[in-house]
């Protein structure tokens, strides 16, 4: 069965939600760029992104809801896609759960067994 693109995507929320971290890590190419919503450091290798996964996954009550309704699937090029929406996440923070409204966009390479070659997220402003 051909891989698409809307498979990563639940595939990265899904890992997310249970806190699979080596699923997570699965997804990103060793190349890949991660402009994170929760840290201001852009993580351009393994372990940098694996780092802020760990730290992501570390918190209690982690969960990701994508709105799927407004996600946007451009194909760039042959088994390339730009993947961009909203999601919230969720987490305890200061003693609370809380929900963060964020914005996201990823690029896929299909070709590759680890597709996530580009994944940029930011906080929603506040409106």
């Amino acid at each position: 069965m051909t891989r698409r693109a809307e498979d990563v995507l639940t595939d990265w929320a899904k890992a997310v939600n249970s806190k699979n971290l080596e699923g997570l890590l699965a997804l990103y190419d060793e190349k890949s760029v991660l402009v994170p919503t929760f840290s201001n450091e852009m993580r351009k290798t393994p372990e940098a992104v694996k780092a802020y996964f760990v730290e992501l996954c570390g918190r209690e009550q982690l969960s990701i809801t994508i709105h799927e309704k407004t996600v946007i699937f451009q194909t760039v090029q042959y088994e390339v896609y730009a993947v961009a929406g909203p999601y919230t996440w969720r987490f305890v923070a200061e003693g609370a759960l809380r929900e963060f409204e964020a914005r996201f966009s990823f690029v896929f390479d299909l070709t590759l067994a680890k597709p996530i070659l580009h994944h940029h997220s930011s906080l929603a402003p506040k409106t």
